[in-house]
């Protein structure tokens, strides 16, 4: 082959490549001379923040990695994290820009805003007007709708939320709220207040009778979620930046007491879930980077173990502490992301994102007594319980695999694992039926959702809601007649089931619909729904 045969085959080439794959050479020419900030800046930031201290997404700081060594993160990087919306990035960028973002992410900020009790006062706010509506004598509903079967539907799509009427599926009111909701809002014990938290900190604080915002406070600038004391008056909230938790007064929102997440020797820690335990009068607090379980006493009289009262498995032994909200801390094994109560809240039941069995703690002698077989990565926030012949049940769906896990709750055996065309998210029911719904929220089968009879523990049908749309959060309204279904895409829909006939009722157009709350449901503590 002489030169000008190579060069007009070379040429060829070249044009071959411009052409019919244009889209390669722009990738990779667009890519190939950015920094690692301004990689940061065009993939990461819608997510992370533009600062990197968090939005949608969680803070991206060496503080908030602890868990994840440096040596795996390109892998995350590039293919994804399961049960996350965090996407892979094999495809748009190369291991040396991947490196260079991992490098970055590592690299301390020279200066991380500080968001203590006078930035958390500073940014207190009270809308007098509605505030003084809402405490007005004889308040009632300015609807005539059941104020007991409404729904609060969340909006992430546009970040708005829906109030709707659980007996017509008429929306009631929708209105603006501030930016990515997470966590699920936690209502007050009658229902009447609900309290929202956001991913970037701020609390609000809504009337379900006024159907007005009445109260806002920015607690953190990275929040988990938060919780209701049973007595209706604290709010604790937990961050992940900064490594807080703050008690808030749930007349107000006002500040009363900011508590630093450490360890005894001084490690510190970013909160997995924050809840509420009514029978304790506690809070129950996870945590992502020390491997305990905190119980925060909110009562006036604390039981005698209290004040402050830190047990250790191993030991037996225990450390007084002083002051209110005394904090006992119970040492485990592993770390607690995930976790359930039984309907006692007796028991604690929770799983690491890495582990290979679930945890079972008592909370009354403060120690972990049994492992649970729970492979992969099960949801058990999500998780729900039923009687069973002569037992109680927990069920949970499973983040990685395709099955639903059934553990008997006296033995803590497995009793059944029921195959699922997929992993899912949200497994759903109610006492006033004999079905739990649950997603298959992960790959192809994403647009499905499997009936499961409870007596049998088998797949009785699985429905297709809307073909190659994700189908996923089940939830009853409050006699468990009716089920609805959120279409997880920004023109999505709440689809309500007739929960007999498993037929479409109703359909309701949504800006991506992620969770649905029923205020009867949730203050009564159904089996049937998440706490």
């Amino acid at each position: 082959m002489n030169k000008h045969t190579m060069k007009k085959q070379l040429l060829f080439f070249v044009i071959f490549l411009t052409t019919c794959q244009p889209w390669l050479v722009f990738a990779q020419s667009a890519n190939s001379n950015l920094s690692a900030r301004q990689l940061f800046a065009r993939y990461c930031s819608s997510c992370h923040g533009k600062d990197r201290l968090g939005e949608t997404g969680p803070a991206l700081l060496p503080e908030n990695l602890q868990r994840l060594k440096k040596t795996k993160a390109p892998a995350v990087i590039k293919y994804g994290r399961v049960a996350t919306q965090m996407p892979g990035y094999a495809d748009k960028l190369n291991d040396q820009q991947i490196q260079a973002l991992v490098n970055l992410i590592y690299t301390p900020l020279p200066h991380i805003p500080v968001w203590g009790k006078k930035e958390i006062n500073h940014s207190h706010i009270i809308y007098k007007k509605a505030f003084a509506r809402s405490n007005a004598k004889n308040v009632k509903p300015v609807y005539s709708a059941d104020p007991l079967n409404l729904f609060l539907v969340v909006e992430s799509g546009d970040h708005h939320v829906t109030v709707l009427d659980g007996d017509k599926m008429v929306p009631i009111k929708r209105f603006k709220s501030r930016f990515a909701l997470h966590g699920g809002p936690k209502f007050s014990s009658t229902g009447r207040y609900v309290y929202f938290a956001s991913r970037d900190g701020w609390i609000s604080k809504f009337d379900m009778y006024t159907l007005e915002t009445v109260a806002e406070i920015r607690a953190g600038i990275n929040t988990r979620n938060a919780a209701v004391s049973a007595d209706d008056r604290y709010v604790l909230v937990g961050n992940t930046l900064p490594h807080t938790l703050v008690i808030l007064d749930a007349r107000d929102l006002s500040l009363i007491k900011v508590i630093d997440v450490k360890d005894d020797e001084g490690h510190s820690s970013r909160v997995s879930a924050v809840y509420t335990a009514p029978p304790r009068h506690s809070f129950i607090v996870a945590l992502k980077d020390i491997k305990e379980v905190w119980e925060i006493n909110y009562s006036d009289h604390p039981p005698k173990i209290y004040p402050g009262y830190v047990h250790d498995y191993r030991s037996g032994e225990g450390l007084a502490e002083t002051g209110k909200f005394p904090i006992r801390r119970i040492k485990l094994h592993d770390y607690l992301d995930d976790f359930f109560f039984d309907q006692s809240y007796e028991y604690l039941i929770g799983a690491s994102r890495t582990g290979k069995k679930g945890q079972v703690v008592d909370l009354i002698v403060g120690k972990k007594i049994a492992d649970i077989d729970l492979p992969g990565m099960p949801h058990l926030g999500s998780g729900i319980t039923w009687k069973y012949k002569n037992t109680t049940v927990l069920a949970t769906p499973n983040l990685r695999k395709g099955l639903v896990t059934v553990i008997d709750m006296h033995t803590w055996k497995t009793i059944k694992k029921i195959k699922t065309d997929g992993p899912g998210f949200f497994i759903r029911s109610h006492e006033n039926t004999p079905y739990a719904w649950v997603d298959v929220f992960v790959g192809p089968h994403k647009d499905e959702v499997h009936i499961i009879d409870k007596r049998t523990l088998k797949i009785v049908k699985t429905l297709n809601p809307d073909p190659g749309k994700t189908s996923g959060h089940i939830e009853f309204n409050r006699d468990g007649s009716r089920a609805l279904l959120s279409i997880w895409e920004n023109k999505g829909e709440v689809i309500v089931y007739d929960t007999k006939t498993f037929k479409i009722v109703k359909r309701l157009p949504m800006s991506k619909p992620v969770g649905k709350y029923n205020v009867y449901n949730k203050i009564h503590r159904s089996a049937g729904t998440s706490h």
